[in-house]
C-alpha cells in the first residue's frame, strides 16, 4: 500500500491498529503484533504499570518500532479520562490519546456528554485526540468540529465480534466529517475488517478479534491482509449492484 494514513501530524503505512489486552501470553502478543504489520499499538493506561523500574507489559512492546496510542479505557467520567490522558502524556511522552468515556458498564457504550467535555479540555491542552464514539453521525461531526484528529465509531459493542451492525451510519459519518474515520470495536474476523475498509473507512482498530482467536498470530496475519484488500477494493471502485444478470462477454458483434 502506497497511500498513507494521516492522523494529525502523524503518518502511517498500515491502516490496522491493534490493542494489547487479552492475549494468552506476552510472547503471543509480540508475535501477533509482528504478524499483523501494525504500526500503532494501543495500551490501556489504567491497566498498565507505567513505572519503568518494574516489569510491565510495555517491556514486551518495541517502542522504536510501534507508536503507542494510550487509551483511557475504564474511565466513566470526563475528569477521570482527562487525568488518565495527562498521566499517559507524562509517562509515555506522547500527545496521542484514544479517548474513552464509558457510560454503561454492561454495554460499554460511550457517554456522549462526558466525551465532549473531556475532548474540549484535551484539545485545548494540545493532545491529538482520537475519540471512541457511537456510530452517530451528529456526534462524529461535533467531535470533528472540536478539533479531533480522527473519529472512532464502534462497529458493534466492544469485544462482541458482531461486525459492522450499521454500515449505513458509517457511510453517513464518512460523508459528514473531513477527518479520518477508524472503526473501533466489534470486529470479529477478517471479513468484518474488509467490509469496514470497503465502505471507505480510513482504518480499523481491534483487540479481541485477534487476541481472543484460537490462533491469535494467524488471525493477526488474516486481519493484515483483510485491511489491505478492503482498502484496495475501495480505491478500485466496485461494480454497481444489479437485480438482473449482465453477460461477462458482450453479445454485440457475435457471428450468427
Amino acid at each position: 500500500m502506497t497511500d498513507k494514513l494521516k492522523i494529525g501530524k502523524y503518518e502511517f503505512s498500515s491502516r490496522l491498529m491493534v490493542g494489547t489486552g487479552k492475549y494468552p501470553t506476552n510472547e503471543i502478543m509480540k508475535q501477533a503484533l509482528e504478524a499483523c504489520g501494525t504500526e500503532v499499538v494501543t495500551v490501556a493506561v489504567r491497566r498498565v504499570n507505567l513505572d519503568r523500574g518494574k516489569e510491565s507489559m510495555l517491556d514486551h512492546i518495541d517502542t522504536s518500532r510501534y507508536t503507542l496510542l494510550p487509551n483511557t479505557a475504564g474511565c466513566y467520567t470526563a475528569d477521570e479520562a482527562v487525568r488518565t490522558a495527562r498521566l499517559s502524556r507524562e509517562a509515555l511522552e506522547t500527545d496521542l490519546v484514544k479517548l474513552e468515556v464509558i457510560g454503561d458498564e454492561k454495554t460499554l457504550f460511550p457517554d456522549n456528554e462526558g466525551l465532549l467535555e473531556a475532548t474540549r479540555v484535551l484539545i485545548k491542552e494540545g493532545f491529538t485526540v482520537l475519540p471512541y464514539t457511537n456510530d452517530d453521525p451528529i456526534m462524529a461531526r461535533k467531535l470533528a468540529d472540536l478539533g479531533c484528529a480522527a473519529v472512532m465509531p464502534l462497529a458493534a459493542p466492544i469485544g462482541s465480534g458482531l461486525g459492522i451492525r450499521n454500515p449505513f451510519n458509517i457511510r453517513i459519518i464518512l460523508e459528514t466529517v473531513k477527518v479520518p474515520v477508524i472503526v473501533d470495536a466489534g470486529v470479529g474476523t477478517a471479513s468484518d475488517a474488509s467490509v469496514a475498509m470497503e465502505l471507505g473507512c480510513d482504518g480499523v482498530l481491534m483487540n479481541t478479534g485477534i487476541a481472543g482467536a484460537k490462533d491469535p498470530v494467524s488471525m493477526a496475519r488474516a486481519m493484515k491482509y483483510a485491511v489491505m484488500a478492503g482498502r484496495l477494493a475501495y480505491l478500485s471502485g466496485r461494480i454497481p449492484k444489479k437485480l438482473y444478470a449482465t453477460a461477462s462477454s458482450p453479445i454485440e458483434g457475435l457471428i450468427a
